[in-house]
């Protein structure tokens, strides 16, 4: 399974070299965030058909085949050697050090609950900071999903389960 990714990737991103277009360029024409259109090109996330006549207009060379592969659900996983890349370490430290205060915010902003990695947003954007020096933007755009209370009430009785 992962060497028949490993080559999926390879390919979908020759594609996108020869093309010449960054995600950003490739996401201004799909209508999708940049970190989604290089998810799409990682396979850690599945091309809708809504959005395949998208890529297709926005990458004419990329092939039928690559498409279908796209269109199926990933086999989504990471590297963990990953971690030792050093703008995916600093990332992974600003959550760790800004994270406890992030959850106590949405506690205290939402109640017990927690942000959605599934229906999920996230993008990177360039900014000038007020001393003109670049900066990039990380926006992690989740939906809010509140823990629930496990009543017996609410659960599917074997029995229920059963008769259907």
């Amino acid at each position: 399974m992962e060497s028949n990714k490993t080559a999926i990737v390879s390919s979908l991103k020759a594609v996108k070299h020869n093309s010449g277009k960054t995600y950003g360029q490739i996401a201004a024409e799909t209508g999708l965030t940049n970190v989604y259109v290089a998810q799409l090109f990682k396979r850690q996330a599945r091309l809708n058909s809504e959005t395949a006549p998208k890529i297709r207009s926005a990458l004419p060379q990329l092939p039928e085949e690559l498409i279908q592969e796209m269109m199926q659900p990933p086999w989504r996983s990471y590297d963990p050697n990953l971690i030792q890349e050093p703008t995916v370490y600093r990332l992974n430290e600003a959550v760790m050090h800004f994270g406890e205060s992030i959850k106590e915010i949405i506690n205290e902003e939402f109640g017990d609950g927690i942000m959605s990695a599934i229906d999920f947003y996230c993008s990177v954007d360039k900014v000038k900071g007020v001393d003109g020096k670049d900066r990039a933007v990380v926006t992690f755009d989740g939906k809010y999903l509140p823990y629930t209370e496990q009543k017996t009430e609410h659960m599917v009785s074997r029995t229920r389960l059963q008769e259907k």
